[in-house]
């Protein structure tokens, strides 16, 4: 992560460390929310959405994901993994810092106040018990 104060020269041994580990380096600038962790949370409201307005099961749409795109596991399923209340919490500080784009759907703000939390609770979007 780079700011206006971050000196280059540090960037760059940054970058010849990371390379030097055999590992792949990713530059972004301070922002709101991680490049990995903002982008998961922009899938995984849409694809709550989607169940919301009925488009297609959780299920269907982990699936889709998954055989469509090879994503390891759908963004509902990630959804109970990383915890209903955390995605909504996560969702309500992007929607502060950066607009109404990461506002938390209706369905994800009532499945949190039912106690349904995801594999924590053993239901969320898909049944773990």
């Amino acid at each position: 992560m780079t700011a206006p104060e971050t000196d280059p020269a540090v960037l760059e041994a940054v970058r010849g460390w990371v390379g030097a580990l055999g590992k792949a380096e990713i530059v972004v600038r301070d922002a709101p929310g991680f490049a990995t962790s903002r982008l998961g949370v922009a899938l995984g409201l849409e694809a709550i959405r989607m169940v919301e307005e009925g488009v297609a099961s959780p299920a269907d749409i982990d699936t889709a994901m998954e055989l469509g795109y090879r994503h390891p596991m759908g963004p509902l399923r990630l959804t109970d993994l990383v915890g209903l209340d955390v995605r909504l919490a996560i969702a309500e500080h992007l929607a502060g810092e950066l607009g109404d784009r990461f506002a938390p759907p209706e369905l994800l703000r009532r499945k949190v106040a039912e106690g349904k939390l995801g594999r924590k609770s053993g239901t969320g979007f898909h049944d773990w018990n």
